[in-house]
């Protein structure tokens, strides 16, 4: 077998590694607002939960200066809020859209027309036909060597109702994109496989 020392790699090298390893990796369409009313939407690949009984979700930033934080980072931080937007196969192209970079006084949303829905407990929108939108305020943030871990509590979620059965999310109508190493994605496909323990 291969050795990889990440001590004799380059940085692009062990992350490369490390992001193609750790797939698939559910992408987090996260909506905010500004200070001044600006409105946010970009993709985060390193999302997941954290907490159930009281669900908590996080995802990572580029770490940096307050004036060099991402867009995403710096409102989720001033607001404290943000909105979780699950990405679907439908929505790949309009996600892929919203991660260029633009001005700070420019929305993704209109960037890549992309509608808008209103919130119930939060002041930035969602996606508007998004399968589900979390609707989260800030638990905590974490400096984590290069990234800012951002962590929220659920407030709030819309959910499609085409994608409820007995009142329950179906994950079979759900098709979740995830993000692979390099240029690869990848939508969720159902593995028939029954739990032995």
């Amino acid at each position: 077998m291969h050795a990889f020392d990440p001590s004799e790699r380059t940085q692009d090298e062990v992350a490369r590694f490390v992001k193609t390893v750790v797939t698939p990796r559910p992408i987090a369409w996260i909506s905010t607002q500004s200070a001044d009313g600006t409105e946010n939407l970009a993709p985060f690949s390193s999302y997941n939960y954290v907490s159930l009984q009281e669900p908590t979700v996080l995802f990572n930033s580029p770490n940096g200066e307050p004036d060099e934080l991402k867009d995403t980072a710096r409102n989720a931080l001033e607001t404290e809020e943000f909105v979780v937007n699950v990405v679907t196969e439908a929505d790949i192209e309009r996600m892929d859209h919203t991660s260029a970079a633009i001005p700070e006084d420019e929305s993704e949303f209109d960037l890549a027309e992309v509608d808008r829905g209103e919130c119930e407990t939060v002041a930035a929108p969602r996606v508007a036909d998004a399968a589900v939108s979390m609707e989260c305020t800030l638990y905590d943030s974490i400096e984590i060597h290069d990234k800012l871990m951002i962590l929220g509590d659920v407030q709030y979620m819309h959910v499609d109702e085409e994608l409820l059965t007995d009142g329950k999310l179906d994950m079979r109508d759900l098709d979740t994109v995830g993000r692979l190493g390099g240029p690869y994605y990848t939508v969720s496909d159902m593995l028939p496989f029954e739990r032995q323990f």
